[in-house]
């Protein structure tokens, strides 16, 4: 009988995280939520980084993205990874529900089709499904509007409602890290109010996990972010349930 052999860190599961080469935010956070016994491994995405981003650069910013993410998958692999964990969002929304299939179909292709993967569209769409009584959704991104326009549809699809949603239109991918905790407490405070049930951040750059987490105290409400839902999604795909503190009710109660 062939014995198995285990990682002697990530005893549990080894992640292959995929994410721009110009994301600061995901690594760091991703690690600040990882239970004993898992590991990231994170697969950087050639991508440039224009410094004058436009709807129009935006949008092909993120075709650029996606065509560069298969080669990542290809060196994730390396590390036999157990699961893979989109750690780049705006791709994933394009096309709805059925768009996002057909990212982790392709992305599964070129990992062989030995893993299944977790996206930033599907983990939120779940994550906001944990919650009873979630209809109606406001969202905040550092997109600009054609690319939230495409996220509002893709909820919409999924079945919420889109009460409002602001894009902080940063210009260079590098600066969507720079965004500071003022700024997005005042931006959330905005998109508050009795009309709507929960409030979403995506645009994985953005450091949101832990503030997010502070958040749902002061608005009463559940506050979530990306990062938080994807690695979430990813770990109770997996069967790992542990309950971890300091990211909000998502990661602390499902």
């Amino acid at each position: 009988m062939t014995e198995i052999k285990k990682d002697a860190l990530g005893w549990r599961m080894k992640f292959g995280v995929l994410g721009p080469s110009t994301n600061t935010i995901v690594q760091p956070e991703f690690d600040d939520m990882r239970p004993a016994g898992v590991t990231n491994h994170y697969s950087r995405i050639q991508n440039g980084n224009p410094q004058a981003v436009s709807n129009e650069s935006f949008l092909a910013g993120t075709q650029e993205i996606e065509k560069l993410t298969f080669d990542a998958v290809h060196w994730a692999m390396n590390v036999d990874p157990g699961h893979l964990v989109m750690g780049m969002s705006a791709v994933t929304f394009n096309g709805g529900q059925k768009g996002a299939d057909g990212f982790i179909d392709r992305v599964k292709e070129a990992s062989g089709g030995t893993v299944d993967v977790s996206v930033g569209s599907h983990a939120t769409r779940d994550a906001l499904r944990a919650y009873s009584g979630v209809k109606r959704i406001a969202f905040i991104s550092p997109y600009w509007p054609a690319m939230n326009e495409i996220a509002a549809a893709y909820f919409e699809d999924a079945g919420f409602e889109v009460v409002r949603n602001t894009c902080l239109k940063c210009l260079s991918w590098t600066a969507i890290a720079e965004v500071t905790r003022e700024t997005l407490i005042a931006e959330l405070r905005s998109l508050d109010g009795d009309d709507v049930d929960a409030i979403v951040q995506i645009g994985t750059n953005l450091c949101m996990a832990q503030l997010a987490g502070e958040a749902e105290t002061w608005l009463g409400k559940p506050v979530i972010a990306i990062n938080t839902a994807t690695y979430w999604h990813a770990l109770r795909t997996n069967g790992i349930n542990d309950k971890i503190q300091g990211f909000g009710r998502l990661l602390s109660e499902f």
